[in-house]
């Protein structure tokens, strides 16, 4: 993997891991598909923001969640709710996870299932680092609207979507990213995954901060979402 010190970088999971997109001071931007979360360290990143639930409650509804979906407006869907550490447990079986979730009063989609070992792997690497330099939880789909002077997109996986995203991101010093696109096959990486860790870098070099209550969790994590 190629350094890239003080870059600021998005990240977003895909089938083999997490794809990677940095921006180098230089302004020379690339992208790499890491096998784990501990990898971005070889990056040697200033700042890293992460499309992944990070602070996760015991019980109950995230309120930066709730933000992001009356941000996202007709959009509001695409921000999963029902994060909770206890889900870690179940990470195995949906029956399990579901149900323990509406013990809880809320039962989880089938999408937040999917990503639970993600979610957890994040957790435990945040939990156990020695690094200083920050991570953030971010959301493309925010990052994109902003982008897009606060208008609905339509869906990331519709052609429709798909040209709009590598629109945007193209206007804004991606220049590459049709070059990029065509790289990804064999790699495990969808080219919504690419473009949306892209919508990370950004939230990473000039994002702001979600209005939303302040909170961590029990670890000491924060439950708040840059875009």
């Amino acid at each position: 993997m190629s350094q890239c010190r003080g870059a600021v970088v998005g990240v977003d999971g895909c089938r083999s891991g997490w794809l990677a997109v940095a921006i180098e001071a230089s302004g020379r931007r690339h992208f790499q598909v890491l096998n784990s979360i501990t990898d971005v360290e070889i990056m040697a990143p200033a700042i890293v923001a992460i499309d992944m639930p990070i602070g996760l409650p015991e019980t109950g509804v995230r309120t930066c969640d709730l933000a992001a979906r009356q941000f996202l407006g007709p959009s509001r869907n695409r921000v999963f709710t029902g994060a909770r550490r206890p889900l870690l447990m179940h990470v195995e079986s949906y029956d399990l996870a579901n149900a323990w979730g509406k013990s809880d009063r809320r039962g989880i989609s089938k999408q937040l299932f999917c990503i639970l070992p993600k979610i957890a792997e994040v957790d435990n690497y945040l939990r156990s680092r020695t690094t200083q330099f920050p991570i953030r939880e971010t959301h493309p789909e925010l990052v994109f609207q902003r982008l897009n002077d606060g208008k609905h997109l339509a869906g990331k996986k519709s052609p429709t979507g798909l040209r709009h995203r590598r629109d945007l991101v193209y206007a804004r010093g991606f220049d590459q990213i049709d070059e990029w696109l065509g790289a990804l096959r064999g790699t495990g990486a969808k080219p919504d995954d690419l473009l949306d860790a892209c919508a990370c870098a950004f939230a990473a070099k000039s994002g702001q901060r979600l209005q939303c209550d302040e909170e961590s969790d029990a670890c000491g994590l924060p439950m708040e979402m840059w875009y």
